[in-house]
C-alpha cells in the first residue's frame, strides 16, 4: 500500500486523478454534506444514520446504495492506516468546501501523525470566472499539484473549527467569524457566505438561490426547462450544485411558475420576486436543515446583511 493517499470531491474527478497516473491510493468522498442535517462527529455511527436518513428521504437514496457507494468507499478510508501524506483535492464551491472541511475534521481525529495539503481551484486569471479542477487541463493540473498548499496544524484545527461551528444549532456563531484570512483556505469565507445567504430572506420568504431562480426567470425568460437549468448552474457556481439540487429547489418554487415551456412566472411569483408578499409560509419545514441549524429558525436580513434567530 501506497504511503501516499489522494482524497477526491467526487468520482468524475477520481477518474481524471487516475488518468494522470500519480503516484498514491485514491479515495472519493461520496457525501454532499452542504444539503442536510449534519453531526459534527464524522464517521460516526450516529453521523452515517443521519446522513442515510436525509438521503434517503429526499433523494431516494436506497440501503445498498448507501453502504456501496458511500460507506463501503469510507471504510477504506478508515483502512488506509499507513499513508503519512494525504492529498485533499476539493473546489471552491460550497459543496467542495463543506465536504473538505468535514474530512480534515475526520483527519484531525483520525490521522493525527499524517503530513496534508489541499489542492483547489477557483480564480485563475483577471477575469471573473471561477474554475474548478475539472475546467483544467492536465499540466495545470499538476502544476497545481506541484504548488499544492502544505496545511499547518493550525489551519487543520481551524477547519475543524468552522465544521463544529456549521453542525452547531445557531449559524450567527458562523457570521461571526473573520479570521479566514490568517489560514490557507482562501475560498472558506465565500463558501460560508454563500452558506448564510441560504437562509430565508426577511423580505419574501425565500433565500438567495430561491430569489435568483426567480429573477433567472423573469429577465431572461427561458425558451425551456433544459436552458433554465443551464442558466441556473451558471448564476448559482458558487454553490457547486448539480441538477437533482436545482430540480428538489424548482419542485418547492413550482406554484410560482405557470409553465416551464416557456419559463414564466405566475402574477404571484411576480409579486413575491417584488418583495411585495412573502412565501414563507408556504415553505416553512420544521424538518429542512442547514448543517446542524434549522433553515426556517432564521432569517435572513438583506439590508444588514445579518441572521436573525426567530
Amino acid at each position: 500500500m501506497s504511503s501516499l493517499l489522494h482524497i477526491t470531491n467526487g468520482d468524475h474527478f477520481t477518474e481524471k486523478l487516475q488518468s494522470l497516473s500519480l503516484k498514491g491510493d485514491i479515495i472519493t468522498w461520496r457525501e454532499m454534506l452542504c444539503e442536510g442535517k449534519t453531526l459534527n462527529s464524522v464517521g460516526s455511527e450516529s453521523f452515517w444514520k443521519t446522513r442515510f436518513e436525509f438521503l434517503n428521504k429526499n433523494y431516494k437514496v436506497s440501503k445498498s446504495w448507501f453502504i456501496e457507494k458511500t460507506l463501503k468507499e469510507y471504510r477504506s478510508l478508515c483502512n488506509h492506516k499507513q499513508q503519512d501524506e494525504i492529498v485533499l483535492w476539493f473546489d471552491y464551491d460550497l459543496f467542495c468546501q463543506i465536504n473538505m472541511i468535514a474530512v480534515l475534521s475526520w483527519l484531525k481525529t483520525h490521522r493525527k501523525y499524517a503530513h496534508i495539503s489541499l489542492v483547489s481551484t477557483g480564480k485563475l486569471d483577471e477575469s471573473d470566472k471561477m474554475y474548478s479542477l475539472h475546467d483544467l487541463s492536465d499540466e495545470q493540473l499538476l502544476s497545481h499539484y506541484a504548488h499544492k498548499i502544505e496545511l499547518t496544524q493550525d489551519d487543520i484545527e481551524y477547519a475543524d473549527y468552522v465544521w463544529q461551528l456549521y453542525c452547531s444549532d445557531n449559524p450567527i456563531r458562523l457570521e461571526n467569524l473573520s479570521d479566514y484570512s490568517e489560514f490557507q483556505f482562501d475560498y472558506l469565507s465565500g463558501a460560508i457566505q454563500a452558506h448564510l445567504h441560504r437562509f430565508p430572506s426577511i423580505k419574501n420568504g425565500l433565500n438567495d438561490m430561491e430569489n435568483n431562480i426567480l429573477r433567472l426567470a423573469a429577465e431572461q425568460k427561458p425558451a425551456n426547462r433544459k436552458v433554465f437549468m443551464s442558466e441556473i448552474h451558471k448564476k448559482e457556481a458558487i454553490l457547486g450544485f448539480g441538477d437533482i439540487q436545482y430540480e428538489r429547489a424548482l419542485v418547492r418554487l413550482k406554484p410560482l411558475f405557470s409553465s416551464f415551456k416557456p419559463v414564466r412566472l405566475t402574477k404571484k411569483g411576480a409579486e413575491i420576486l417584488e418583495n411585495k408578499t412573502s412565501y414563507y409560509s408556504c415553505l416553512q419545514d420544521n424538518d429542512v436543515y442547514l448543517g446542524g441549524a434549522l433553515k426556517y429558525n432564521f432569517l435572513f436580513n438583506t439590508e444588514s446583511s445579518r441572521i436573525l434567530k426567530l
